[in-house]
């Protein structure tokens, strides 16, 4: 079997770097897997994690900015994560997109920045929110937010972006898309991609209340090439299961 993608997606959790690694020391005895498993933390403790759990887990960063140094006050750039040894980074996701009004424009700055300065693989997050989808919305904006971010991105580079659909009315309310939606949306975007490209270039993931109840049937239905995790990749049990996924 194929190996997945799992990446956990700490968000603004935890609080300190003892409860950060009473998770991950947790999660060393539990997962046993061929998968590829992805820990985004918050930034400021990803050096730390780094040292104490380099080979274990790969690291990545949960946004950075578009420029690669200067007078920008509080902002990361995708040298500075690969710098401490991080090998991903997500980009657009939509808390960065909705609560901090990213705009596509932004998104695909920081796309082009990472993929023509770094060797970090992009996790570029997609998808729409509950009115769009109740519209019949929903491969209209997968449309736009895709051809958008991959402005000015050769074939050769978006090969190494790994696009992440998560239906937003999906993220963090414990219901996640039907099996048929989210194969519905994998084959659309691949779709996208071949009249950008001519080929599906990118891995595709779902994210959107994953957890150790319904990994089976995403991934094991759906064809998807991985899951982004969020609420669930904080609690070590219920991410061991998601990560053994086999």
């Amino acid at each position: 079997m194929q190996k997945k993608i799992i990446i956990a997606n700490w968000k603004c959790n935890p609080i300190s770097t003892k409860e950060g690694e009473k998770i991950l020391f947790s999660l060393k005895e539990s997962i046993k897997t061929e998968n590829e498993v992805i820990i985004c933390p918050p930034s400021v403790f990803l050096s730390h994690f780094l040292t104490l759990f380099s080979g274990i887990y790969s690291f990545g960063g949960q946004d950075c900015f578009f420029e690669e140094k200067g007078a920008y006050t509080g902002e990361i750039s995708p040298k500075m994560l690969q710098s401490i040894g991080c090998k991903y980074v997500i980009v657009g996701h939509s808390e960065r997109r909705t609560i901090f009004n990213e705009t596509d424009k932004t998104i695909n700055l920081k796309i082009n920045r990472i993929l023509n300065s770094t060797k970090l693989i992009p996790i570029l997050c997609i998808g729409e929110n509950r009115e769009e989808r109740e519209k019949n919305k929903t491969f209209a904006i997968l449309k736009e937010q895709i051809k958008n971010a991959l402005k000015g991105v050769a074939i050769g580079k978006a090969k190494k972006i790994i696009i992440a659909y998560e239906p937003i009315w999906a993220i963090g309310t414990g219901v996640y898309a039907e099996e048929k939606q989210i194969e519905e949306a994998k084959d659309y975007i691949a779709k996208i991609l071949c009249d950008i490209y001519g080929s599906k270039t990118s891995k595709i993931i779902y994210g959107g209340s994953v957890d150790s109840k319904n990994i089976k049937q995403i991934l094991g239905t759906t064809d998807m090439d991985g899951v982004l995790v969020g609420g669930s990749s904080l609690k070590p049990k219920e991410f061991s299961a998601i990560a053994n996924y086999k």
